[in-house]
């Protein structure tokens, strides 16, 4: 090859989103929900922010396959608000900011109501090893159960 000739290589270039970055971005859009008190972290969460570690990603868990995300959001509802709408409209304000911010097609967002509030501020964690939880589907299925 001649030396004034240059080889030119293109490359594709690629963006990776953290799964961090999905999750507070569905915690977020979930906690803007009225209704919503807050999102409950678990026990695990707990102790993590007993430590001084409070992340907008609590509450939130999240699988990406290719491009396509599957997210499991544990909240507390308030007092009062009808659980099944306010499951419905989260996941569609997840669905939707997930989607838009990240370009990812959204399968799945299965809400696990794990307590309800009693005038709580929305930032208190909530005590997850409350006994009853009800978990709604993307399908619109509810179930309700207990914990052992």
């Amino acid at each position: 090859m001649p030396d004034d000739v240059i080889l030119e290589i293109r490359t594709v270039p690629t963006v990776q989103i953290a799964n961090e970055v999905i999750a507070v971005i569905a915690g977020i859009a979930a906690g803007e929900v009225d209704g919503v008190a807050a999102m409950s972290a678990g026990l695990a969460g707990g102790l993590t922010e007993m430590l001084g570690k409070k992340t907008a990603s609590r509450g939130v868990k999240i699988e990406v396959k290719e491009n396509h995300v599957s997210l499991d959001l544990f909240v507390v509802v308030r007092y009062g608000a009808k659980i099944p709408e306010v499951a419905s409209r989260i996941q569609d304000r997840v669905k939707i900011q997930v989607e838009r911010m990240t370009g990812l097609t959204v399968s799945n967002v299965n809400i696990h109501v794990q307590g309800v509030s009693f005038d709580q501020a929305p930032d208190e964690e909530i005590d997850s090893s409350l006994p009853q939880n009800i978990t709604v589907s993307s399908d619109g299925d509810a179930a309700q159960g207990r914990e052992n």
